[in-house]
């Protein structure tokens, strides 16, 4: 995630994420490992942005991948050191403000871009990852269009209740670049009481149409696609795939 530290994804949402949203990192993996084919055959380094709780990672490193795994969140990268101990490190990145390593891959699920402050923010992050690949350097990350909202426009509030852990999620479209989710998560701790707590997310929405000519301002030429490999994403939430070329 990718605002200060202590915003999004304290310990309660982080860990109801980790439980019940590991989803669509496993549906993305196998389209993901498919493209990194190349990477992994060479013993590349694959940088990972926005790693939560490591669900992505966990697939990576068992395929035989290097990865550098970050996130904004000190509670997301406590459970991604438990969940996915092989990577090579795990480690605090908060986009934009932060240097990228070096790398031949980066990879992103969960549209961590979106989360960033304005589309000035998304421009710089997307630059700076461009310029983190070596030649011949792959990119695959997902982000949010501005169909997103439109698709999600009066949306009704969402709820999942588990054992142990329940969230409820309104959302709002305040603006067509702006998507809004209130959560609420209710935790079991261990003396058998609840905890509440409480998180608004904000998205910024972009024209995803004109990312690949940003790209090819530093040598990376990359498409806009619907998905990694076979997975069905939701609606809006589109996916770049490029390579640097020079």
């Amino acid at each position: 995630m990718a605002h200060p530290e202590d915003a999004y994804y304290r310990r309660d949402l982080a860990l109801v994420h980790h439980r019940g949203f590991g989803f669509h990192a496993q549906a993305c993996a196998p389209g993901i490992l498919a493209l990194l084919e190349p990477i992994r055959s060479r013993a590349g380094i694959v940088l990972e942005l926005g790693c939560g709780s490591g669900a992505l990672t966990r697939e990576l490193t068992a395929a035989g991948h290097r990865v550098i795994a970050t996130d904004a969140s000190p509670a997301m990268l406590d459970l991604a050191r438990s969940h996915a101990p092989a990577a090579e490190d795990i480690r605090t990145l908060v986009l934009p403000r932060d240097p990228l390593p070096r790398a031949d891959a980066v990879v992103s699920v969960g549209h961590v871009l979106s989360y960033l402050p304005d589309e000035h923010a998304i421009d710089q992050a997307l630059t700076a990852i461009g310029r983190a690949l070596r030649p011949g350097g792959l990119l695959a990350i997902d982000i949010c269009d501005l169909a997103y909202g439109k698709a999600r426009h009066d949306a009704p509030p969402a709820a999942r209740v588990h054992d142990d852990w329940a969230i409820i999620t309104r959302f709002s479209l305040p603006a067509p670049s702006r998507f809004v989710r209130q959560i609420t998560t209710f935790v079991r701790s261990q003396d058998g009481s609840w905890r509440r707590d409480d998180e608004t997310h904000h998205n910024v929405l972009i024209d995803t149409a004109r990312v690949p000519a940003l790209l090819a301002a530093d040598g990376i030429q990359a498409e806009v696609t619907s998905a990694f490999g076979a997975e069905q994403l939701p609606t809006g939430l589109q996916v770049l795939i490029g390579q640097r070329t020079a």
